[in-house]
């Protein structure tokens, strides 16, 4: 055996470099990692503003203090039972809630089939509907301006339901034949 056997620092084989790797592209590191960050902010930030427009609205409706000149929405129309037919024009709702009760006034003109639909669907009928019967109480109808007072022909009805379905207190205004008023105050009890 040589000195040159023994010794490893005279080996012929060097350790080889490390192969190299692929080119780095900051640029488009830089790009990913601006993307990661980017679209999650951003959809943040859209999802904060609708929610602020939508919370402006809820609370603008809920300032409200009288009747709105709109359909219910079919979530209300739902859980108070009061299923507005299509066709019928204007449309006015108002909801009042409390921790005990919650209520939805709803007034609507509509046609005798559409009457009669209507009745149907909250479970009653126009049989049930007795003639000069003032079925909505002076001081609940006057919360929404209601003046059931003036000298119309007036019907009225009660739909009482077990809690937790809403009841229903129906009037109907004759003052135009063949195109009655419907006047309903939905209340559920908690």
């Amino acid at each position: 055996m040589t000195d040159t056997d023994l010794n490893p620092m005279n080996d012929d084989h060097h350790p080889t470099p490390p192969p190299a790797g692929k080119p780095r592209r900051p640029l488009l590191m830089a790009l990913i990692i601006f993307l990661l960050i980017a679209i999650p902010a951003g959809y943040i930030v859209i999802s904060a503003e609708q929610s602020r427009d939508s919370g402006e609205g809820k609370e603008a409706e809920a300032a409200a203090t009288g009747l709105t000149n709109a359909f219910p929405s079919k979530v209300q129309q739902r859980i108070y039972d009061v299923p507005v037919p299509l066709g019928s024009t204007p449309v006015y709702y108002y909801e009042t809630n409390s921790w005990k009760t919650s209520s939805l006034f709803v007034q609507f003109r509509t046609n005798d089939w559409g009457l009669d639909h209507y009745l149907k669907a909250v479970g009653t009928s126009t049989a049930a509907l007795k003639k000069g019967a003032k079925t909505i109480p002076p001081e609940q109808g006057a919360k929404v301006g209601w003046d059931f007072s003036v000298d119309w022909p007036w019907a009225g009805t009660v739909n009482p339901k077990p809690a937790p379905h809403p009841s229903q207190r129906i009037m109907v205004s004759y003052d135009e034949p063949g195109h009655p008023v419907v006047y309903t105050v939905s209340t559920v009890k908690f």
